[in-house]
């Protein structure tokens, strides 16, 4: 008797909601989700996100994206706030979206959004920062605690000053101030704890993809002398506020 193969495992069936996803116009295989499932999982206004983004891409293709959602507590307000990255072939869009309760019955809320649109010729450098648990036990498997993800383009910088200090505890003579410079325009965190391991990955892959769009793009014509690198530190804090300081 002729031996069978092995039959195949069965497949879970995906549900209507998945299986649409599949079919959309920004589905793409290297993330985890479609740019149109990451809003619908986020939850934050996902069919208002999703057509502000539509509008700034201008018909542009989505090549990867990064749909980062935040939660923070102002007093005794729960408030959230997201920032949507969506890369296409010659172009980074950047949505921010954060809503306002303009009553105490929360029944009056406003969305404020932000879009911005950088050519990404214009990218001057894109920082990944990684944090590991337990580094002197680390293996090839271990996942990446959490994620750093900082993108330059406008050569906008942030000054962080303190006082100096000699190192001797007992000293009490003014030694003036100390500081660092950083260059940024948006700086997100990603927690695995926090966003999932799923997240963290996604912030690599678009982070793979960004690099491999801005170093293949063909640089600006200089008009004028090339004025010489500025120093750089590896300080980075949240430039991109547009919604979270009022």
């Amino acid at each position: 008797m002729t031996p069978q193969p092995p039959a195949s495992k069965p497949q879970a069936p995906r549900s209507g909601h998945q299986a649409a996803q599949s079919h959309s116009a920004h589905d793409h295989g290297a993330q985890g989700q479609s740019l149109d499932g990451a809003l619908q999982r986020a939850g934050f206004y996902p069919r208002l996100v999703a057509d502000v983004v539509d509008d700034a891409l201008d018909g542009r293709d989505c090549m990867a994206h990064l749909v980062h959602l935040e939660t923070h507590f102002d007093r005794a307000e729960v408030r959230r706030h997201i920032t949507v990255l969506v890369l296409t072939d010659d172009m980074l869009v950047i949505a921010h979206v954060d809503d306002q309760q303009l009553d105490d019955a929360g029944e009056q809320i406003v969305a404020q959004i932000s879009t911005e649109s950088v050519p990404v010729a214009q990218i001057r450098s894109v920082v990944l920062s990684y944090m590991y648990a337990q580094p002197q036990n680390y293996k090839p498997s271990d996942p990446v605690r959490e994620l750093t993800l900082s993108i330059a383009w406008s050569g906008g910088q942030r000054l962080d000053m303190g006082p100096a200090s000699c190192g001797d505890p007992q000293c009490e003579a003014d030694h003036g101030y100390s500081g660092t410079i950083a260059q940024e325009d948006i700086v997100l965190r990603i927690s695995a704890e926090a966003d999932g391991l799923q997240a963290v990955q996604d912030a690599k892959l678009f982070a793979r993809a960004l690099r491999a769009v801005n170093t293949g793009s063909a640089a600006p014509e200089p008009h004028g002398p090339v004025p010489a690198p500025r120093p750089r530190t590896g300080v980075f804090g949240n430039r991109l506020s547009r919604g979270h300081q009022r």
